[in-house]
């Protein structure tokens, strides 16, 4: 309607002029890379912009927002192009493409979008970062963990602290409960978490299938995201777990990994001292008795080895000798066959 004009820069800018009195409306950070070209939807105030990081993105120049954002070329994108009706879009690329878009009957919602848009960024962001050292620890030599921070390990670490809250919930109730009974002996039970009472089982032992559930590469990077007053359940619970020798080796590998990064708040924590000293002996025994069983079945797997080679038999030697009867079998009713 001959009101606004659009304009794109390799400054990665996009600039909204006003034909009244020849301001700038809004000057809008577009594209990562320079902006190539920009074009109105015919009779609305939308207009496309491309650029040379690849994408193709719509924008509303009323509210100076930003609409969606397509992608599909693999080089940069030169040129756009809209139909009379704007229910199409044509754009060129340096990958010798052109790529026609269809307007659809779909909905579009712009929180969406945008909450998309965000999860991205914020993905991208936590992939570029520096990975997290742990203090004191001296990495020159060492090699690098596996697992690094993504979406993944953030929703891992958040639907850890969740099972936390559950046990803090469960255990507040119960201790609730017991003060009860020194007043009333009548006092009914308290009701259990929905969570649990569906999955019928204990609080803590909720906790570790959330933990069991969480991928081994995954699983430092989301305990290094948790808040210290998380750690401090979470390393009573793992002396717990110890105890009734639950995921031995799972326990043992968390409890390594926290005490390493969180050594100093640790040592410093007066509530955590009983704790600590009680998961040293636990641990120690537990594993104990975890490399005595691994040691005896080895040497039992040894000694058949051993009793094997004496006699010189093999367990699979009966079985190949019948798969190999069955296969002649199988040869000789196929030549009856085809001579018949």
């Amino acid at each position: 309607d001959s009101t606004l004009i659009v304009t794109g820069s390799a400054d990665k800018n996009i600039k909204i002029w006003g034909l009244d009195f020849g301001d700038c409306h809004k000057s809008i950070f577009a594209h990562d890379e320079a902006v190539m070209k920009v074009a109105f939807v015919p009779k609305t105030h939308q207009f496309f912009s491309v650029g040379k990081d690849r994408k193709l993105k719509q924008w509303d120049a009323d509210n100076f927002e930003h609409i969606q954002t397509l992608e599909g070329h693999q080089k940069e994108v030169w040129c756009v192009d809209i139909s009379g009706t704007g229910d199409f879009v044509a754009t060129s690329s340096h990958d010798k493409s052109i790529r026609l878009w269809e307007r659809t009957d779909e909905p579009l919602v712009l929180e969406d979008e945008r909450e998309t848009a965000r999860e991205l960024q914020y993905e991208q962001s936590l992939v570029e970062s520096q990975e997290t050292t742990i203090p004191g620890e001296n990495t020159e030599n060492e090699a690098e963990s596996a697992g690094k921070k993504s979406m993944e390990t953030v929703r891992a670490a958040e639907r850890i602290m969740e099972a936390v809250e559950v046990y803090r919930q469960d255990k507040a109730s119960e201790e609730e409960y017991r003060e009860a009974l020194k007043v009333d002996k009548t006092a009914p039970p308290p009701d259990k978490h929905i969570i649990l009472s569906t999955m019928k089982i204990s609080s803590s032992d909720y906790v570790l299938d959330v933990i069991r559930k969480v991928r081994p590469s995954e699983l430092e990077e989301s305990l290094l995201v948790l808040p210290f007053h998380y750690i401090c359940d979470i390393l009573v619970l793992l002396n717990e777990w110890l105890l009734r020798k639950q995921s031995v080796e799972l326990c043992c590998k968390c409890t390594f990994f926290l005490l390493r990064v969180h050594h100093n708040q640790i040592v410093a924590n007066k509530v955590l001292v009983n704790v600590i000293e009680s998961l040293n002996k636990t641990t120690r025994s537990v594993v104990k008795e975890v490399k005595d069983v691994i040691g005896f079945n080895l040497a039992a797997l040894k000694f058949l080895q051993l009793d094997q080679q004496e006699t010189n038999e093999s367990f699979f030697k009966d079985f190949t000798g019948k798969v190999k009867d069955v296969k002649r079998k199988k040869r000789a009713v196929l030549k009856t066959v085809a001579s018949g």
